[in-house]
C-alpha cells in the first residue's frame, strides 16, 4: 500500500472497517464501551501529536520570512491577496487549523453517537483520523524531522479536490509573489 495514495488508501480503511463493524456486537454494553474508549484514546494520540508539534513549533521559533499569494475565495471578486508571514506564525496557523478539524470530527461524532445513537462510525473515526494527523505536514517536519521541502514547502499545496480546483492553488514563486507586490494587493504582515 504503500504506493497508493491516501485517499485510495482511506477507502480501502473505510470499506474494510465497514465490514468489521457489521460484525461487532454493539449491543453489548463491555463492548460499546471498549469502541468508546479506543475512540477517546486515538483522539488523545492525536491532540498529543499536535500539542508536542506545536511544542517544537515554539521552540524553533523560526522567523524566516514567508511570502505567498493566497487565492481568492471561491464565488468571489476578490483579487488573490499576498501574505507576508514567518514560518513560526505559518506554522502555528496550520496547527491551529488541524485542531480545529480535529474539534469539528469530535463534534460530529459526539452528535451522531450521543444524539443518534450510530455507533459503527465509532470504529471508523478511531482509525482515520489517526492515520491523518500521522500525515499531517507539521506532523511530518516536527517530530518526524522530515526536511520542509519538495511536498513539504511551504506553503503547502492545497489537497486535490472539488473545492481546490475552483479556487486556484497557492503561489509561492517570485513572479507571482512580486506581482501581487506591484499591484498592492494585500502585504500587511500576518502575526
Amino acid at each position: 500500500m504503500a504506493g497508493l495514495s491516501p485517499q485510495v488508501v482511506n477507502i480501502v480503511i473505510i470499506l474494510g472497517m465497514m465490514q468489521v463493524s457489521k460484525r461487532v456486537p454493539f449491543d453489548n454494553p463491555d463492548v460499546l464501551n471498549l469502541v468508546r474508549a479506543v475512540y477517546v484514546l486515538s483522539n488523545i494520540i492525536i491532540a498529543g501529536l499536535y500539542i508536542y508539534s506545536q511544542m517544537q513549533i515554539n521552540k524553533k521559533k523560526d522567523l524566516t520570512t514567508l511570502k505567498y499569494v493566497e487565492p481568492a475565495p471561491v464565488g468571489s471578486a476578490e483579487e488573490p491577496k499576498l501574505v507576508t508571514t514567518t514560518v513560526h506564525a505559518y506554522d502555528s496557523q496550520q496547527i491551529k487549523a488541524a485542531f480545529r478539524t480535529q474539534a469539528m470530527g469530535i463534534a460530529m461524532m459526539g452528535f451522531m453517537h450521543l444524539y443518534m445513537n450510530y455507533t459503527n462510525p465509532l470504529l471508523i473515526q478511531s482509525i482515520l483520523p489517526v492515520k491523518s494527523a500521522f500525515e499531517h505536514n507539521m506532523v511530518k517536519i516536527h517530530i518526524f524531522g522530515q526536511p520542509a521541502s519538495g511536498d513539504l514547502k511551504r506553503p503547502f499545496k492545497q489537497p486535490a479536490g472539488f473545492m481546490s480546483a475552483m479556487s486556484g492553488a497557492t503561489q509561492s514563486d517570485k513572479k507571482a509573489v512580486e506581482a501581487a507586490e506591484r499591484s498592492g494587493r494585500g502585504g500587511a504582515k500576518e502575526e
